[in-house]
């Protein structure tokens, strides 16, 4: 990947634009088949909390118009384990990693950032996952409190790597939410997780899921995804913003990017396609070299202009 493809994200530097999302991709390298994940920016695997967890009973996916809806419930190994098991396939192959953490509580969050403290320097950077809606009685969503996120990224510091906190579109506080976070000291904010949603099993009236309701995500969300990209970059211009939701093209992502993200994410395309990520990003890059500008001049131009505001535009 040519320095041409490098965006920055904080305090850091990837070499190319398009990550995989959390929740999408496994904990390891379950993609590794499909594409060359040494050529993305990042791999984000799956959160992880700092003890195992089994999640949701089944059913747990159902398709939902074009979309899907996922009550998976946050299942997963917990930090120690994939850091012993599951992170050195991803080391392997020379793919750079984001883990990604959640917890019930503030202590759980603490106690896993913890955890990543001695992990390997492949490990570049941590996503703290304060919006994932699938917790019993939706108590899970801390990026619905402004205060009570900004603890939880001031609790996670001693992972010692710069954090992303993944925040919620399911709340009219987002920009709030955004700020509090940057000043507690995340590095950037990754915007957005599914939207609450729910489907019913026409065969029995009830819901399709067990857990009953569950997060919305795919291409319909987009639209929604680079509005609240949109209005968090209007409102903090300086926090730098990972874009994600409903990308599955080079135009989805690069629109993600014009509207304020600095790099973005590939989730629930995986599912149909495991490639995606790689093909998204590649189209990207082919759509900058047509209108003559790299990835990293794309971030806000929507603020500014538009591709007419750039010198090449």
């Amino acid at each position: 990947m040519s320095s041409g493809s490098a965006v920055h994200i904080g305090s850091l530097t990837l070499p190319a634009p398009v990550m995989t999302a959390s929740g999408t991709a496994g904990h390891g390298a379950e993609l590794a088949p499909y594409m060359d994940l040494s050529a993305l920016g990042a791999v984000v695997v799956k959160s992880l909390a700092a003890y195992e967890w089994a999640g949701n009973p089944a059913p747990r996916v159902h398709p939902a118009g074009s979309g899907m809806i996922n009550a998976v419930g946050l299942q997963g190994p917990g930090v120690p384990f994939w850091l012993a098991e599951e992170l050195p396939g991803l080391i392997a192959i020379g793919a750079r990693v984001v883990a990604s953490i959640w917890g019930r509580s503030v202590e759980d969050y603490a106690l896993a950032a913890a955890q990543l403290a001695d992990a390997p320097a492949s490990v570049i950077a941590v996503e703290v996952n304060l919006s994932c809606p699938n917790l019993e009685g939706r108590r899970g969503i801390f990026a619905h409190d402004a205060a009570l996120s900004a603890e939880v990224i001031a609790a996670t510091a001693a992972c010692g790597r710069p954090r992303w906190a993944k925040l919620s579109p399911n709340t009219d506080r987002v920009v709030e939410v955004a700020a509090a976070v940057s000043e507690a000291g995340a590095d950037a904010v990754t915007l957005s997780n599914t939207l609450l949603g729910m489907v019913l099993d026409p065969s029995t009236g009830l819901p399709a899921l067990r857990a009953g309701g569950g997060g919305y995500s795919g291409r319909p969300v987009h639209a929604v995804a680079v509005r609240t990209v949109f209005d968090v970059h209007a409102a903090l211009p300086e926090l730098a913003i990972v874009g994600v939701g409903g990308v599955s093209n080079g135009w989805d992502a690069a629109e993600l990017m014009l509207a304020g993200a600095s790099a973005v994410q590939v989730g629930t395309a995986s599912f149909a396609d495991p490639a995606a990520p790689q093909r998204v990003q590649r189209e990207l890059l082919e759509w900058c070299a047509a209108h003559h500008v790299r990835p990293s001049e794309l971030s806000g131009l929507a603020h500014r202009g538009g591709l007419a505001a750039h010198p090449n535009g």
